[in-house]
């Protein structure tokens, strides 16, 4: 994890709170590190990859649809659908492709990597609309995809894991077809700024309690709507509804706290959950399990965990 760190800090890599949000965006990534590290050499997992546009709540939006290459499932095949981190402001498909392709060749799975609309451009709840309709869209394309709609499940990190919770939650609600698994890798899930993560992380590299104040500055129009139940997930009475969950929290992470909380009212709520917490790595760190062990580990975890719902 340190040396992606220094490869990352050599690239010109800084801190995202002192930019402006194009500039942020064009900033090196962890991803970026890694393809240094092993010098663009390509593994491609034997899953192949399409870009596509697929249906948003006010327009269309980009998604890469993963497909494995091989025989482990036969007829229709179980389906994911990912959301990408970033806290609402950063990140796209193309950064995050490591973690989508490794769950579609680790389950079988046919993955749908969605994009949503971020801030400053598009406020609070733009992307839980988005995630909503592309939670729909993909439901709803099962059977020209391969899938089968009835083994759906959910994986999202960081922001990604918030929209993740909101989407099976509304599900619930409005009594659409609702996910069978949940996996949230560093949730965001209280935007509060003060829990012991958030204070023993704020000028951790390359994602810190600053960079998520950075974030919320962009993403509210007020600060009440820190306070929305959609936001403050851990916070919530009604998540008795939700599927199996599986929580993959970092070390070094300011979300971290955010995400043990979460996980503690999910199991106060009935509901069964496997969260692990990964020493010595920073957030951001699970796609990076070409070179480091912890995320290698936390992706076998969460791919056990889809494939034995997948099974049920």
């Amino acid at each position: 994890m340190r040396h992606v760190l220094g490869v990352l800090e050599q690239m010109g890599g800084k801190r995202i709170e002192a930019c402006k949000s194009p500039e942020a965006r064009a900033l090196p990534t962890l991803d970026m590190a890694l393809r240094r590290i092993l010098r663009d050499q390509v593994d491609d997992m034997d899953v192949s990859m399409e870009m596509r546009l697929i249906t948003g709540h006010t327009g269309d939006v980009r998604a890469r649809i993963y497909v494995p290459q091989n025989d482990i499932v036969a007829g229709p095949r179980p389906m994911i659908l990912f959301l990408h981190g970033g806290g609402f402001v950063l990140g796209d498909v193309d950064n995050y492709d490591a973690s989508p392709r490794a769950l579609a060749a680790r389950t079988g799975a046919v993955v749908v990597s969605a994009h949503y609309r971020q801030a400053p451009e598009h406020r609070f709840p733009a992307a839980h609309e988005d995630a909503w309709s592309a939670w729909q869209w993909l439901i709803e394309h099962a059977q020209s995809l391969g899938g089968d709609p009835k083994r759906a499940a959910i994986v999202g990190e960081g922001s990604g894991a918030n929209l993740a919770v909101n989407t099976a939650l509304r599900a619930k609600v409005e009594g659409k077809q609702a996910p069978i698994h949940l996996g949230l890798v560093t949730p965001m899930a209280a935007m509060l700024f003060d829990l012991p993560s958030h204070q023993q992380n704020a000028t951790t590299f390359p994602y810190s309690t600053a960079t998520l104040e950075w974030a919320a500055r962009k993403l509210f129009r007020h600060k009440d709507e820190a306070h929305d139940a959609r936001m403050n997930i851990a916070g919530r009475f009604d998540l008795d509804g939700l599927p199996p969950v599986t929580v993959i929290l970092a070390e070094a992470d300011p979300l971290r706290s955010e995400g043990e909380a979460l996980a503690d009212a999910i199991r106060r709520s009935g509901v069964w959950v496997d969260a692990t917490l990964y020493e010595g790595v920073t957030h951001g760190f699970f796609g990076l399990y070409r070179v480091v062990n912890k995320a290698m580990f936390a992706h076998g975890q969460l791919s056990r965990n889809l494939a034995a719902a997948f099974d049920r």
